[in-house]
């Protein structure tokens, strides 16, 4: 005996709309203004919140 379905397509994908993948937030550094990702400290110059957090990683 075939299962048969007990809601609609249509009510799943609305349920699931809000699940998609949302695009990164990159913010400006305020003492170098490079790319930086929100509440983490810049890979340009190591700060975060103008304090001087550790040291930047070396350019290869």
């Amino acid at each position: 005996m075939a299962r048969t379905s007990h809601h609609a397509k249509a009510k799943v994908n609305r349920r699931r709309a809000h699940l998609h993948r949302k695009p990164i937030q990159v913010s400006v550094c305020a003492n170098c203004g490079g790319a930086t990702l929100a509440h983490k400290s810049c890979p340009q110059c190591g700060t975060y919140k103008k304090h001087a957090k550790k040291a930047p990683k070396a350019a290869k």
